[in-house]
């Protein structure tokens, strides 16, 4: 029986880079097996920003806010591993990915606990050198501590800009290697 798989991408640009690690990853893993898989495009949603307001499952719904994330976290609640699929930012993850990931804070107001997972993570960017995603990659292991999930992989993709770089290296083809490895 195959994983229940989560992807979330956290580019505005649909068939951008990280959108296309994002399908390949999910190409890999149907091969393995895995048949529930579901991609959210995050820049898609109507999200707001969490308003600390500690609200976080007192209806039905996880945050008190009526937005999107509200169909996201019975996804979360669920799914056997988390994939991040993401450029990089200024450093660090995306606004459109972030205010879904600002709102994993629902689980632990709501005491519903969302430990154990797997997760992966899928970066890229234009730059040349690697260390410009230390700060992505900190925040990412900061997060799956605190949640107590298992990192089970890690793919960057350097010097990818332009919608289209992507398919002039390697990366698509490491992306789909990973999504069989799960």
């Amino acid at each position: 029986m195959g994983k229940n798989i989560l992807v979330l991408t956290g580019s505005p640009r649909k068939g951008g880079n990280s959108d296309k690690m994002a399908d390949a990853f999910i190409r890999g893993a149907e091969k393995a097996g895995h048949n529930k898989i579901t991609k959210i495009e995050a820049a898609s949603l109507n999200l707001s920003p969490c308003k600390a307001c500690d609200s976080c499952y007192k209806n039905e719904n996880a945050c008190c806010v009526n937005d999107d994330y509200n169909k996201v976290a019975p996804l979360l609640e669920k799914a056997d591993v988390i994939v991040f699929a993401t450029p990089i930012y200024f450093y660090s993850f995306p606004a459109q990915i972030k205010m879904i990931i600002d709102k994993f804070n629902s689980f632990f107001i709501g005491q519903k606990p969302i430990q154990g997972k797997e997760s992966v993570i899928m970066v890229c960017g234009g730059e040349s050198s690697e260390n410009i995603f230390d700060g992505i990659l900190r925040s990412y292991d900061l997060i799956t501590d605190l949640l107590q999930w298992k990192r089970v992989g890690k793919l960057i993709v350097n010097e990818v800009n332009s919608q289209g770089d992507i398919d002039k290296t390697d990366g698509l083809i490491r992306a789909e290697e990973l999504g069989e490895s799960i």
